[in-house]
């Protein structure tokens, strides 16, 4: 038997295809969007002859020809030990949900033209797609789902996550050399006391011990580390579980080589306890 699951999206224009590919794409998954019906044998045939294949999401719609939609469910069925699993996702929202949608994007609907109106074109829509809808295996309505609600769904009902590439990044900082346009959080530390101002401190980082050993003596950095680390303890674990696959915490001070490098090191090490991927940089000791 293939270890290639396969994942096929399917649904209504406006429904939120893109948002499960992309939580898919997140878990691992090869993602494509509009593929072909006609094409999916072969790519399912491709990735069973890779070495490393990966399992397949696609998306497959109206956009695709019509008499090739009618026959999607027999080329499922013709993938037999190919595929360890094949599931049908299909989603879908109401009519004024979707005409809504698309008047906020200004996209236009695949199947209008001048003589047809949105309405007339997502009604043509579910038509088309009745078959695929009737053998779906999860049917989603996305009325009142954001992307990170419809990708928590996916989930719990598909049995894919995403939390092994969750990557915590934290990094230090000089505030003479600016913020770090990537951060998402920012601690200020120059309130501490400044190892620069020690000479025989001063041409050393806050990797090496005698700075580490002099910052760990002063109970205002003792202080300062709890209340971050206290701060990202509740707050991490939040923001992963919102489907956010990233997170970059910077510890700032003014050259970025003392007191913003021990805190990060201590940060990193503790955090790396509670999570699998945590990169500890040094912007300004590279």
């Amino acid at each position: 038997m293939s270890e290639i699951q396969l994942i096929l999206i399917s649904g209504r224009s406006g429904s939120g295809k893109s948002a499960a590919l992309n939580a898919l794409e997140d878990a691992g998954f090869c993602c494509i969007d509009n593929l072909p019906a006609a094409f999916l044998p072969e790519l399912i045939e491709r990735q069973n002859n890779m070495e490393n294949g990966k399992s397949i999401a696609v998306s497959i719609d109206v956009r695709t020809p019509s008499t090739d939609l009618k026959r999607l469910p027999d080329f499922l069925r013709s993938f037999g030990d190919k595929l360890q699993s094949c599931k049908i996702l299909f989603l879908d929202a109401s009519t004024d949900i979707l005409v809504k949608r698309f008047n906020e994007t200004r996209r236009k609907h695949p199947l209008t033209d001048s003589n047809t109106t949105l309405a007339e074109a997502l009604l043509r829509e579910s038509e088309l797609l009745t078959e695929i809808a009737e053998v779906s295996d999860l049917t989603i309505n996305t009325d009142q789902l954001s992307p990170y609600d419809l990708q928590d769904i996916l989930r719990r009902q598909l049995g894919v996550d995403s939390t092994g590439d969750r990557q915590l990044i934290i990094t230090s900082f000089g505030y003479k050399y600016g913020v770090p346009t990537s951060a998402d959080y920012v601690f200020d530390v120059r309130c501490l006391p400044n190892p620069h101002w020690i000479p025989d401190l001063r041409m050393l980082t806050g990797l090496d011990r005698d700075v580490a050993s002099y910052l760990e003596g002063q109970e205002q950095v003792a202080e300062m580390q709890e209340s971050i680390q206290n701060f990202l303890e509740k707050w991490v674990p939040e923001i992963f579980a919102g489907s956010r696959s990233y997170l970059t915490v910077a510890i700032g001070c003014t050259g970025g080589k003392h007191r913003s490098v021990y805190l990060s090191e201590q940060l990193g090490k503790h955090f790396r306890t509670r999570f699998e991927n945590v990169q500890i940089r040094h912007r300004e000791l590279t």
